[in-house]
């Protein structure tokens, strides 16, 4: 057991006499006859459960039964067969693996802790692909749908002879696809060169979170404001983070969990503010220091479109260079949804572990912002930071 709070346990099921290799991950201190809701995880190309198991312990510090497991096929070739899932990776697809997660879908809602009511789908890449279409087959059995960075391309690559990274003659497809860490068969592309991937997506109508870096190098970020345009409006969240490339870092995958977080627990993001630092100031004095950090910037939302006016300024103070306080004030001018002129303060301070917003309004049409219980997310960034501020709608 690798946390405190979660129970790890391998499981392992079939599909069509091949085995799925995986690891279950659930709250601690699990309570008999009490059924958690499910997420199942799906790794990208070449990735293994152990590449997804950070956000599957996150789930399960929040209460989720979470799942990580290894396509048939999948992974890379020096990887120890035993680790493996059963299937060889030339006979591998996108659809083979969309099998593969409805497989453990199936044996997932049938364990006793599992509410099989609330089963939620994510995957990152390749897996996030996956996830669109497994939903997309399984429709209303399917809660929500979180895709990260997900290779939305990859019909694209095939249609250019560029699938996992290999170079091939798409008017000679060889029968063996050399991607350097492991082989596809023909089949791999023959199975997605015509596919219409928005239109395969399009068929799930539950709530769905696409996460997307803005400096992808793999999966440019157009594939997923197609995606969010493909599907009804006000469905998919679509939310495009600074600096992120194809594979979040530790700060950024941090930052993406949190607002997972606040996607399950139905709230919207109602404001998102992107600041420019301006000035910084600093104080010292025998152990204790202070820093001011200044700061203008603007948001663009459907609440909400506007500047930060001059003045805004983040204050922290350390002791012995332990943060003991962090606040940051600043007014928001601009319209709101109704094109009506007016002001927001801001007050955002730490509450535990959590960014609570305190946000006083002149406006008619957001005066419930006033009331509101608010959590925010920071997102650090080389052009400035960028605040989410999560709530529910009035």
């Amino acid at each position: 057991m690798c946390d405190m709070n979660v129970i790890e346990t391998p499981f392992s099921c079939e599909r069509n006499g091949l085995q799925i290799r995986g690891r279950q991950y659930v709250p601690g201190g699990e309570q008999k006859n009490k059924k958690y809701p499910v997420i199942i995880v799906s790794h990208g190309f070449t990735g293994n459960y152990i590449s997804v198991e950070d956000y599957c312990r996150a789930f399960a510090r929040m209460g989720y039964a979470a799942f990580g497991f290894n396509f048939c096929g999948g992974g890379k070739m020096d990887e120890d067969i035993s680790f493996k899932s059963d299937g060889a990776s030339t006979k591998s697809t996108i659809f083979t693996e969309v099998e593969d997660l409805i497989a453990v879908k199936d044996y997932v809602k049938e364990l006793p802790f599992a509410d099989e009511k609330n089963l939620i789908l994510a995957g990152v890449s390749q897996g996030g692909l996956v996830s669109g279409l497994a939903a997309a087959k399984c429709k209303e059995e399917i809660k929500k749908l979180i895709m990260i960075y997900p290779a939305l391309c990859i019909p694209d690559h095939a249609r250019r002879g560029r699938l996992g990274g290999s170079r091939y003659d798409v008017n000679h497809v060889p029968e063996i696809i050399d991607c350097k860490v492991t082989r596809l068969g023909k089949v791999f592309h023959d199975s997605v060169v015509s596919m219409d991937v928005f239109l395969e997506l399009s068929a799930y109508k539950g709530p769905v979170l696409i996460l997307q870096g803005l400096k992808d190098e793999i999966v440019n970020y157009s594939y997923a404001i197609q995606a969010k345009e493909t599907y009804e409006k006000g469905q998919c969240h679509l939310q495009l983070i600074r600096d992120a490339g194809h594979g979040f870092n530790k700060i950024q995958k941090n930052c993406a969990v949190a607002s997972i977080k606040q996607f399950l627990l139905g709230h919207k993001e109602l404001l998102t503010v992107r600041l420019i630092v301006t000035k910084k100031e600093l104080v010292t004095d025998d152990g204790y220091r202070k820093s001011r950090i200044y700061f203008t910037g603007y948001c663009d939302t459907e609440c909400f479109h506007g500047t930060v006016l001059p003045g805004g300024c983040d204050t922290q103070e350390y002791d012995q260079e332990k943060l003991t306080k962090e606040r940051a004030e600043y007014t928001l001018q601009g319209v709101d949804m109704e094109g009506e002129m007016c002001s927001l303060y801001v007050v955002n301070q730490k509450v535990g572990e959590e960014w609570k917003p305190v946000i006083e309004t002149n406006s008619k049409n957001l005066l419930w912002l006033n009331n509101a219980d608010l959590t925010a997310i920071l997102e650090e960034s080389k052009e400035g930071p960028v605040v989410r501020i999560f709530g529910q709608l009035a």
